[in-house]
Parts: C-alpha cells; sequence; structure tokens
C-alpha cells in the first residue's frame, strides 16, 4: 500500500498550545498548581483560590504579588514568555520558568487575566478563549493578579471522557495547595467554592517552629506530635524537614512530600531512600509520613525533566540518598524510645462507651442502681450479696491467677538488687508491677502508665545485638566450589566491579570476567544455597537506580530479623519481676526500641491525666 507525499507545514500557535497544553495540564489540580506557582514567584503573601465543579466549571487564583502592567500581559499568555529565567537553563531560582502555563490554558479553557502593579492606578485585563487573544481593557482591581479559568478542556473535548469525579478532581485540588502551602509556610493560602468546605491556612513564621504550626496545619496534628526534626548536611547539599517515629506509619505513601529548592517533587529516588531509612524499623505494606525539604545549587540539579516540572534528576544521586538515609537512621537512633500517641488514643477509645467515642471524649460515669428482683431480697440472687471467697471469681483464687505480680515480688522489691523503686519510677518506662496473660508487662511511672509487649520487645533487642555483631566486621563467607559466571551488559559489570570492596563486606566476593560478565567466588554463608545469577542482576539494578548496593544488606538483615523473633522471649513465659524491669532499661537503652522488627508498637503509654478523665476525675 502507498501512500501521497505528505507536504512538511509549520503548526498552527492554537494547535501548538493544546499539544503542550496535553504535557503541562492534565487536570484541574494541574492548572491550580501552575497558576499558584506563578502567583508566588510574584511575591505574594496571600494566595486565595476558589473552584467550582471540581475545577472543570471554575478555577479563581488571586494574590497579593507585584502584578503586570498592561504592556506586559499580551506576552505572558504567548509560549515561551517568561521573566524568571536568563540565558543560563541550570541556573533556575524560580517555581515556574518555561513560559508554557497560561498560553496552555487558554488554548483548552476560558481564561481572563487581570491585574494591577503596585502604585499603578488602575489595573489592566485580558482575555484568551480557546487560543483566541483578546484585547487589553482596562478594569478596577486592587494590587495583585487575578486569573480565572471556565470551562476547563472546552476546546479539547476528548479530554473530559478522562476525568474522574468531581470529588476527585476537587480532592486533587486540595492536595496541590497543602503540598504548596508547606513549602511557604510565610503565605496564607485560602481555599473556598461550592465544591468544597472552606480550608484556611493562616501564614506562620518561616522557622523551626512555624514549620511545625504549618505541618500540623497540613499533615494533622498527630503527625506534629509524633515526628522527629531532619537536620543534616553534607557537600553542599543541604537537608531539613521532619519525619515521623516508626510507630507513627500509613499504609501508602500519600503522606510523603519532598520539596527540592522549594518546589514540591515526587521522585523515586526519594521515595527509595525513606524506605531505606526505615528499613528496619517498618514492614514492607507501612509507610512513614516525612516533610522533607533539600537545598542545594541549582547547578546540581535539573528540574527541566518534564513539563510538568514533578520530576527532577541529581547529578549525584548517592549522595542525596545517602544524606536522606543517614540523617533519619541518626535521628532515630537520638530520639530514644518513643511510643505513637495515636496508640494510647485507640486505648483511650476502646475503653469509653459508645456514646463517650460519638462524643469525642471521656465524660464521667453516673452510678446506676442494679434492678431490683421481682420476687423480693434474697441473699442468694442479690446484685449485692457478699463474696464467697472459696467461689467468687473476683480477686479471689483461681481468677487472680491471670495477673501475675511476677513471683510475688511487688515493684517496691530491689530489682537486680541495684535500683530503688523511686529510681525506677524515674525512669521512661517506670517500673514493672505485673503480668498479664503471660506477654503484657504493665509498669508504672511517676505520671503514666505502661503496657508492654514482652515479645516484640525483646525481638528488637536481640535483633538489634545481632545486627551490631555482623556488622561490626566482614560477614564470613563460603567459597564456590566453581565460580559462577554471569553474563550481563557491560555497564552493569562495571557497576558491580565499582562496587565490589563494599560487597565483599557482606561475603560475596566477585571480579570481572571479561567485558560483559561477572565471576563470583564467594557468597555469605548466612544466605546458604543462594541463586546467585539473581542476587547479581538484582544488585547491578539496584545500583543502576539508586547507586546503592543495599539489596544483600536486606537480606542479611532480614536473616537476623528471623533468628531474633525465634530467639527472643516468647508469648506465654511468665518473667519475674527483675527480669521485667531488666527488660523495661534495655529497651531505654536501645535505640529503635519502639516497634519490634515488623513496625509493631512495644509499648503504649497512657498518661494518667488520660486515666483520671476516663473516670470522670477531669
Amino acid at each position: 500500500m502507498t501512500t501521497a507525499p505528505r507536504t512538511i507545514r509549520q503548526l498552527t500557535d492554537t494547535v501548538i498550545n493544546q499539544i503542550a497544553a496535553g504535557e503541562v495540564i492534565e487536570r484541574p489540580a494541574s492548572v491550580v498548581k501552575e497558576l499558584v506557582e506563578n502567583a508566588l514567584d510574584a511575591g505574594a503573601t496571600r494566595i486565595e483560590v476558589a473552584t467550582a465543579g471540581g475545577g472543570l466549571s471554575l478555577i479563581r487564583v488571586t494574590d497579593n504579588g507585584g502584578g503586570m502592567p498592561p504592556e506586559e500581559l499580551p506576552l505572558a499568555v504567548s509560549r515561551h514568555c517568561t521573566s524568571k529565567l536568563t540565558d543560563d537553563i541550570h541556573d533556575i531560582r524560580s517555581l515556574g520558568f518555561r513560559g508554557e502555563a497560561l498560553p496552555s490554558i487558554g488554548s483548552v479553557a476560558r481564561l481572563s487575566l487581570r491585574s494591577r502593579p503596585e502604585g499603578a492606578d488602575s489595573a489592566a485585563e485580558i482575555s484568551v478563549e480557546g487560543g483566541r487573544v483578546s484585547a487589553v481593557r482596562p478594569v478596577a482591581a486592587n494590587r495583585g493578579t487575578t486569573v480565572e479559568v471556565r470551562d476547563l478542556f472546552f476546546a479539547t473535548p476528548a479530554r473530559l471522557k478522562f476525568m474522574k469525579s468531581e470529588r476527585a478532581e476537587t480532592a486533587a485540588i486540595t492536595e496541590v495547595v497543602k503540598r504548596m502551602a508547606l513549602a511557604f509556610p510565610h503565605v496564607r493560602f485560602t481555599l473556598t467554592g461550592s465544591d468544597r468546605n472552606t480550608l484556611e491556612l493562616p501564614a506562620v513564621p518561616a522557622d523551626g517552629e512555624g514549620l511545625l504550626r504549618r505541618i500540623a496545619q497540613v499533615m494533622g496534628r498527630d503527625f506534629a506530635e509524633n515526628t522527629l526534626p531532619i537536620e543534616a548536611e553534607r557537600e553542599g547539599v543541604s537537608l531539613s524537614g521532619h519525619a515521623s517515629i516508626p510507630s507513627f506509619s500509613r499504609g501508602n505513601a500519600m503522606l510523603q512530600y519532598f520539596y527540592v529548592n522549594g518546589r514540591p517533587v515526587r521522585d523515586k529516588l526519594l521515595t527509595g531512600a525513606i524506605r531505606g531509612a526505615y528499613m528496619d524499623a517498618l514492614p514492607r505494606d507501612r509507610h512513614a509520613v516525612a516533610a522533607l525539604f533539600i537545598t542545594l545549587d541549582p547547578a546540581l540539579v535539573d528540574v527541566n525533566v518534564h513539563p510538568a516540572k514533578a520530576d527532577v534528576r541529581f547529578r549525584d544521586p548517592g549522595l542525596v540518598r545517602g544524606l536522606i538515609v543517614g540523617a533519619i537512621r541518626h535521628a532515630l537512633e537520638m530520639s530514644g524510645m518513643r511510643a505513637s500517641t495515636s496508640g494510647a488514643d485507640a486505648m483511650l477509645a476502646a475503653f469509653q462507651r459508645p456514646e463517650q467515642r460519638a462524643a469525642g471524649h471521656a465524660t464521667p460515669q453516673r452510678y446506676t442502681p442494679p434492678p431490683r428482683p421481682s420476687g423480693g431480697w434474697s441473699a442468694a440472687t442479690s446484685p449485692t450479696r457478699p463474696l464467697e471467697m472459696s467461689t467468687a471469681s473476683g480477686l479471689a483464687e483461681p481468677g487472680q491467677a491471670a495477673f501475675d505480680v511476677g513471683s510475688a515480688l511487688s515493684a517496691d522489691a530491689r530489682a537486680g538488687e541495684v535500683e530503688a523503686a523511686p529510681e525506677l519510677m524515674r525512669a521512661p518506662l517506670g517500673a514493672a508491677r505485673a503480668q498479664v496473660h503471660e506477654n503484657y508487662i504493665v509498669a508504672q511511672t511517676e505520671d503514666s502508665l505502661v503496657i508492654v509487649d514482652q515479645h516484640a520487645a525483646h525481638e528488637r533487642l536481640v535483633y538489634e545485638a545481632l545486627k551490631e555483631a555482623l556488622h561490626a566486621r566482614p560477614l564470613p563467607a563460603q567459597m564456590l566450589l566453581l565460580p559462577e559466571i554471569v553474563d550481563m551488559p557491560e555497564e552493569d559489570a562495571d557497576r558491580l566491579s565499582a562496587h565490589a570492596e563494599f560487597l565483599a563486606r557482606f561475603g560475596l566476593g566477585l571480579e570481572r570476567f571479561g567485558p560483559g560478565a561477572i565471576a563470583v567466588r564467594e557468597t555469605p554463608s548466612m544466605l546458604g544455597k543462594v541463586d546467585v545469577p539473581q542476587l547479581v542482576r538484582d544488585l547491578a539494578d539496584e545500583i543502576a537506580e539508586s547507586d546503592t548496593a543495599d539489596t544483600l544488606k536486606e537480606r542479611v538483615d532480614h536473616i537476623a530479623a528471623t533468628m531474633a523473633c525465634h530467639g527472643s522471649v516468647r508469648s506465654g513465659r511468665r518473667l519475674r519481676a527483675e527480669e521485667m524491669n531488666a527488660l523495661l532499661r534495655q529497651m531505654e537503652a536501645t535505640p529503635g526500641s519502639g516497634t519490634c522488627n515488623h513496625g509493631r508498637p512495644t509499648y503504649i503509654e497512657l498518661k494518667l491525666t488520660d486515666i483520671e478523665r476516663l473516670f470522670g476525675r477531669r
């Protein structure tokens, strides 16, 4: 089949803009992101966003920024016109720089741009409808800029078929505003509309305390109460922000916020770094909550990877990943023991009556007298009859057997013949008082009640001791009878050769075998029988993606975790008072002991004030 020769021709500006809109404007949330970025670049300290119909009917963004004079409005809606970029594409210090957002929006929607610069007597307005630009006309407006977008995708109706429900699009816009608000705490954000509840994020000081208040506004008070401050710097790259303690996690990574020079980004390298930092503390189906800010020289990062500017490429990805992993692990070690406040909240809720849970707090319980028997009072049937100590199940035996106080030794006795009871009470986990159901240690501090899962706690202690012993020296290796030759692309062989010294510390001995092969002579003895080609290829893929070779370390740590699980104190074993107190003291001295190897909390702390509130004393 032959085709007629085609003539090369120049596309019209409208078609060019619509093609660009397909990359830049995916959904209403993309429009909000671009317009809010423009407002922030203009120096706005107050930004108001109004929507209707999930953003498809209306998006209006109003700011109090610098504004634009009338003669610049036609340039603002023209492609590749921007005030934010010099001739050096590597020196990008603003959120927007491509000059594509407004013309792309105007090519698929009805757009109006109204602006008034500081000191001007009046404002000016320009409109773009399906790519057709109107003349500039004078209007009345306050200082700043208002961009109004109506009937999004009316010029490309096929795109409307790919939009989600109004509720989903509204939620996506809210998420965009929250992400931008985290990076700019000194800016006031207001989000209103007929399709949503009003969201107001007041401006806060742009310091550490102010950032934590903004984090509480955006991510909730629970995260602010269960967070660790992160501060680190290495080779000109600085990292700051907050990350959650291991016992405070989520089922997905939606609450992981990353910023590079103030720009919100989504990057697999950064997500993988978070996963690596919490590798020993969270299971694979749980995700930490974090807001991390990376600051570095703009020349060391490429933000011009995608028109939406959500992806970035670092010149030295290994440095950035190592900085994040090291900083978070250091923060976890320095934080000591911390239990998630959500555990105590869930415990309080479990003790409350349904009407109290509905009210959101514990209310004083009123005494209700027992019902009177219809046949008159009888000592045998009365609910207030005296207890018969031989048959009652209250505080008499054998009912009390489930509440073991440690071989009749009270916590007032010396634990390990070293520490006195008052000193124990002042310790973070207090003094052991009892063991319940042969698995839960009940301890008391000066102002709280602590419940410890003895198996989970001891599992973490054994695991940390095993890791320290394993990584303190090179792991034993077993020599293969015949070297295993693994064929692979030459670039993968180069990467493995560059990491050969690191891999040897974990018992994997390899060397180059020609241009496109690796010879494996030793494998870690801990792993036993291993699929050598698959292991080597997995390591090569990981090095290519993140410039690390942690797969082998993860396998070794997994075996250590399994050994710790089987070698720790089992559920169902009764402990003496000195054993329980010794376990509590070890937990206090071990980093990360607030969670077990599988990410479950090892203890829950209930403050005395919360207990008093349950009983209506407060």
